[in-house]
């Protein structure tokens, strides 16, 4: 599959093991060095390391991160839909718009931290259930989205993510502006997912070009994952790609090499020869 769409790079900040001074700070380098988008995840505790260590919430840090940036695009990747009522769910995120300045993405996905619904008393259930919520309430908030008083600044982007090709895959053909296809190892493991999703668009009508592919990549991985596998993903149809970067330190600098590439990426291929 070949695309049209530019390359964009997001920093994932993990919100733990860290101050918020230093969470700040990174949020704010994240935005002068250029990144198009700024996720955290949606968790109440650390995920890996001691998990009683320091960890900020998701929405609450999305609000502090919109005062504080000025273009950068933001959002969870992904915020549980368990957690929250689709309505308010809705109502927080259209907040943030407004204090973003119309920059928020709307990431939501079904969860599957066992640990957080423990401790926060939110019933497990089963992955089946989960991701069926999900489906019911992703409308739900598209919905309340269109009718709420002051609206969004923008139509805003809804991001679903998941890889899951009998329920996860439907929901996402149907509703995503943008897809997320989780941390893969290597390409060949999303194949069979793209050709799933494939199927999906066009039982409904809807070309898969029309969603922004988005893939993950982990903290220790890096550089290899630029040389070996950034342009198979490409050529799959994936444009969008999150670096993660782990507390204290939050380096986004050490992403500087995937910003220059989607700079030469956008320029030799999206731009006029004569530009």
């Amino acid at each position: 599959m070949t695309t049209e769409r530019p390359i964009r790079i997001a920093a994932q900040l993990h919100p733990q093991h860290g101050s918020w001074a230093h969470l700040r700070d990174a949020a704010i380098h994240t935005d002068e060095l250029g990144y198009d988008l700024l996720y955290t995840w949606d968790h109440f505790s650390p995920l890996y390391g001691d998990p009683d260590g320091p960890h900020f919430e998701c929405w609450s840090l999305l609000a502090a991160w919109a005062e504080a940036t000025e273009h950068v695009e933001l959002g969870p990747l992904v915020a549980c839909n368990s957690y929250r009522n689709p309505n308010l769910h809705a109502d927080i995120a259209r907040t943030v718009d407004h204090i973003s300045g119309a920059r928020v993405v709307m990431g939501l996905g079904a969860g599957w931290f066992r640990r957080d619904y423990e401790r926060y008393g939110y019933e497990f259930g089963s992955t089946g259930s989960r991701i069926r919520a999900l489906g019911r309430a992703v409308p739900e908030i598209i919905e309340r989205l269109a009718v709420q008083h002051p609206a969004p600044l923008r139509r805003m982007p809804i991001l679903l993510a998941g890889t899951g090709p009998e329920l996860t895959i439907p929901i996402v053909a149907r509703h995503a502006d943008v897809w997320h296809a989780s941390f893969p190892e290597r390409p060949s493991e999303l194949e069979p997912i793209v050709a799933r999703l494939g199927e999906e668009c066009a039982g409904i009508g809807r070309e898969p070009a029309s969603i922004e592919w988005a893939v993950g990549v982990e903290p220790d991985d890096l550089d290899r994952f630029l040389v070996d596998d950034a342009e198979t993903y490409v050529a799959l149809g994936f444009t969008q790609f999150t670096l993660g970067f782990s507390g204290p330190a939050w380096s986004v600098e050490d992403g500087a090499q995937w910003l220059a590439w989607r700079d030469r990426w956008n320029a030799e291929r999206l731009l006029p020869a004569s530009a």
